[in-house]
């Protein structure tokens, strides 16, 4: 065995080793080497698998060492690689000539590896006792060529450059990331320099390849790419931009200004696509270096944009202000018929109207800064207050009381622009109805002006009155309709709030109880043109029941309570209409939903008798049954579409359960309440034949069932005991289905995602807690001399007379197989362990002599 190492040098030896070797080593090996094997002993080495890494030996240099050792090491790693990308125009040329490209990439890897593990400091100083330049002038030579390698190619595989690109984009963006640690991430002079020439040659380049792909026959280039996809790398574009912001602005204001005169230059003269598509680009990069993402929450301005510029402190002067005005005052030209038909094309209005959406959530009407102006005293203080000045310049050109509301109704006119005139464009008005009049309406502040706009009482009155915008998709239309419901939030009032979104609705809901009390109903409503209105108003109803809220409650349950007798005669005349009957489901889910909490007891009893006529009636006329005489195409057909209407029962049946649980109504607990858990289990009962094991294997659909039963019987176990003898063998069939097909699902899902793992995991874990509650619940039950789950645990005679085993002691049985021979997750055992023990209490009998079986088997294999 080789001895302990027992100096530094030694630690050093094994890791200059590896450095200059290039050794490609996992971070737990190379640790091990640094911890056993002695100077010399290399052999050990050369047996281990290889990888060309060195991010591990980084790693651990950083983890083992700080200050010089550290450094010193660093500079070992980049002194061997140094010669594998500089100069990188001679090893770019070498690449195209034939070279193996491996030792370029793995150069580029190390200065990943280096760059996560240092300050951008420390980084650039590295390379400067090698060389009269340092690492971060390296690194922007480099990012250089291989952008101009990667637009020079134009071939569709993924060559060296694109690879290249990535691993340089990364390595930058490890760089520039803010951090918690406290620790100085900012950029040396040199470093802000080279951050402008690299985006300086991005914006070049992205731009010359933005206009030579007009003339590409394909339709799948890189720079065809959809805006999500092209997302991670214009985030890394950004962080450079910001980075040398001063610079960066100015930069794309110019480039901007010149495509927008070379377009009006050669309007009606020239063919204007390869400018449009430089614009195009243009919008994407500067929407991302102007505002973060913000998924979830409001993003703030970039600190870097309201750091800089801090001699400016005119609004209108700004740099970002002119930028983002110029952008603005060019979108608003696509109001006009004439210049929308010659310069917008849906492609470019795509690129507007995202720029629109990232750019309002950040900058219009933001929320005033509640940092105290706490300027400090002595010679700082003018420039303190010239930089507080700058910010607040920045922060409310486009405030409430500025410029805030003209923009708002610019937008607003826009939005109605491409959901008008742009007929079948459904990227365009996806992007208008799911993100740019979404921010409009996210903020109460920015609601209230909202509210106010004509442009914006004409897109409701345009919705709710006029056909011009039935040529939505209906998810469209749906997501239109909640954003117009949500804006009520600005009403002065609770009554208007109401008022508005009787306004919204009323004719839509007038003519869903007109055509369902029509005479020739029957015939009326198979018509085409039929099926598509009566489609179209129930995703608008549902979206604005999406949109329910406490000043507007009232008025979405008038809303829906007038369409109750109308859905359920649709429901009977759309039986084989599966499209339909599907709608029909997700809006009764989603008013439930909104409403429920609020009712009052005489308002919940009739929505609850709704939901069970809707439930009975679903059952009665076999909408959910599939006949296994279809062929194998239209039987799974068919699956999927029992899936997505079963899954929506059950969101129905949870919905209700919320009553319970969270109640906002003023008669809660003054009137005789609806036995919510009778319902639930009624319901149940209509739903669960409908439910087989293959429709289980729906990963969504097993979610909702089993979170319902795990609900159910923890909250009212004493209720499992009034179920007759099929529907509880039913019940706990799925429940054992439940607890021992994990194996099965995570097998299926080895290859999916994470996540899907975790949510198969979570479901035997309800198995568990549901098995739990009802064993608990029988052991407390007769304890206190009750009958507990009665017959169902004692067991029931068959068809021959035989005497069937009880459910807990066939359950005692299966848990323990699961956990003394089979596989599970080790998340499991925690809830296997709690419903096991209660089992055990129940059947104690049939425990010891599991027990003492188990142990004479142990005994025999001995």
């Amino acid at each position: 065995m080789a001895q302990e190492p027992t100096s530094s040098e030694q630690i050093c030896g094994a890791a200059a080793w590896i450095i200059r070797e290039g050794m490609k080593i996992t971070a737990h090996s190379a640790l091990c080497v640094f911890k056993r094997q002695p100077r010399g002993e290399n052999e050990w080495f050369m047996n281990r698998p290889v990888s060309k890494t060195h991010g591990a030996a980084a790693w651990i240099i950083v983890e083992l060492y700080n200050g010089q050792m550290q450094e010193h090491h660093l500079l070992q790693m980049l002194s061997g690689i140094i010669q594998w990308i500089n100069p990188p125009d001679a090893v770019s040329t070498a690449i195209e000539c034939g070279k193996s490209e491996s030792e370029m990439l793995d150069g580029c890897r190390a200065l990943l590896s280096i760059a996560t593990i240092t300050t951008p400091m420390m980084f650039d100083k590295l390379l400067k006792s090698l060389s009269p330049f340092g690492t971060l002038s390296l690194l922007s030579t480099l990012t250089c060529e291989v952008v101009k390698a990667r637009v020079a190619n134009t071939t569709e595989e993924e060559t060296w450059s694109y690879v290249a690109r990535d691993i340089l984009l990364d390595t930058w963006t490890a760089l520039l990331v803010p951090t918690v640690s406290g620790r100085n991430d900012a950029l040396p002079p040199e470093g802000i320099h080279a951050a402008a020439i690299v985006f300086n040659m991005i914006v070049e380049c992205e731009l010359k390849a933005a206009s030579a792909s007009v003339f590409d026959d394909e339709d799948n280039s890189d720079y065809q790419a959809s805006i999500s996809a092209m997302d991670q790398r214009l985030s890394s574009y950004a962080l450079i931009a910001r980075a040398a912001i001063d610079v960066t602005v100015p930069l794309l204001t110019r480039l901007f200004s010149e495509r927008l005169a070379l377009l009006h230059q050669g309007r009606g003269t020239t063919n204007p696509t390869g400018t449009l598509e430089e614009l195009y680009s243009l919008l994407l990069i500067t929407g991302h270096v102007l505002a973060d993402e913000g998924e979830g929450e409001t993003p703030l301005i970039p600190e870097a944009l309201q750091a800089h510029f801090v001699d400016i402190v005119e609004a209108e002067k700004h740099p970002v202000v002119v930028l983002s005005c110029s952008i603005i005052r060019f979108a608003e030209q696509s109001i006009d018929p004439e210049m929308r038909a010659s310069i917008f094309s849906p492609r470019l209005m795509e690129a507007v109207i995202w720029f629109l959406a990232r750019w309002s959530n950040t900058y219009l009407m933001p929320f005033e800064s509640r940092r105290g102006n706490n300027c400090i005293s002595g010679p700082d203080h003018e420039s303190q207050h010239r930089s507080q000045l700058s910010r607040k310049a920045l922060i409310g050109f486009c405030g409430e009381h500025n410029q805030g509301k003209l923009v708002l109704d610019i937008i607003v006119r826009i939005s109605m622009t491409t959901l008008i005139s742009y007929p079948g464009e459904k990227d365009l008005q996806a992007l208008t109805c799911y993100q740019l009049l979404t921010v409009l309406v996210r903020r109460r502040n920015l609601c209230v002006h909202l509210v106010t706009l004509d442009s914006w009482r004409n897109l409701a009155n345009a919705f709710a009155n006029e056909r011009s915008l039935f040529s939505l998709t209906a998810p469209h239309q749906r997501s239109l309709a909640e954003t117009l419901a949500r804006s009520a939030i600005g009403m002065g009032n609770t009554e208007a709030a109401n008022q508005h979104v009787r306004d919204l609705v009323g004719h839509m809901t007038a003519y869903l109880v007109d055509i369902s009390s029509k005479d020739d109903l029957t015939t009326v409503a198979q018509q085409p043109d039929a099926i598509l209105s009566v489609s179209c108003l129930l995703e608008r109803l549902r979206g604005a029941a999406r949109a329910s809220q406490p000043r507007t409650w009232k008025a979405i349950y008038e809303m829906g309570f007038s369409v109750m007798n109308p859905l359920l005669t649709l429901l009977e005349i759309y039986k084989h209409e599966s499209a339909v009957v599907y709608l029909i489901l997700k809006f009764v889910v989603n008013w439930v939903d909104g409403q429920i909490s609020f009712l009052e007891a005489k308002d919940t009893a009739v929505v609850v008798n709704f939901c069970m006529r809707l439930l009975q009636l679903y059952s009665s006329h076999n909408i959910g049954k599939i006949s296994l005489s279809l062929s194998s195409r239209l039987l799974n057909e068919a699956k999927t579409e029992k899936y997505k209407d079963l899954r929506a029962l059950l969101q129905l049946l949870t919905n209700l359960c919320s009553k319970d649980l969270v109640d906002f109504s003023s008669d809660s607990c003054e009137a005789e309440n609806t036995d919510i858990a009778q319902v639930i289990y009624l319901g149940l009962h209509i739903v669960m034949p409908l439910i087989s094991v293959d429709l289980l294997k729906y990963p969504k659909l097993r979610h909702d069932y089993f979170a319902l039963l795990s609900h159910m019987f923890e909250v009212y176990p004493e209720k499992v005991a009034q179920l007759n003898a099929e529907a509880f063998a039913h019940l706990l069939g799925t429940l054992d289905y439940g607890i021992h097909h994990q194996a099965s699902w995570q097998v299926a899902s080895k290859d999916m995602l994470h996540a899907a793992k975790i949510a198969d995991t979570e479901v035997v874990n309800m198995c568990l807690r549901a098995l739990n509650a009802l064993a608990s619940y029988h052991y407390k039950e007769r304890g206190a001399g009750k009958e507990g789950l009665g017959s169902h645990a004692a067991g029931l005679k068959d068809l021959n007379g035989n005497l069937q085993e009880g459910v807990l002691s066939r359950f005692l049985k299966s848990l323990l197989q699961l956990l003394l021979f089979e596989d599970y997750s080790t998340e499991l055992v925690s809830s296997a362990a709690d419903a096991l023990l209660p089992l055990i209490l129940c059947e104690q009998g049939l425990y010891q002599a599991i027990f003492l079986n188990y142990c004479s088997e142990l005994d025999k294999l001995i």
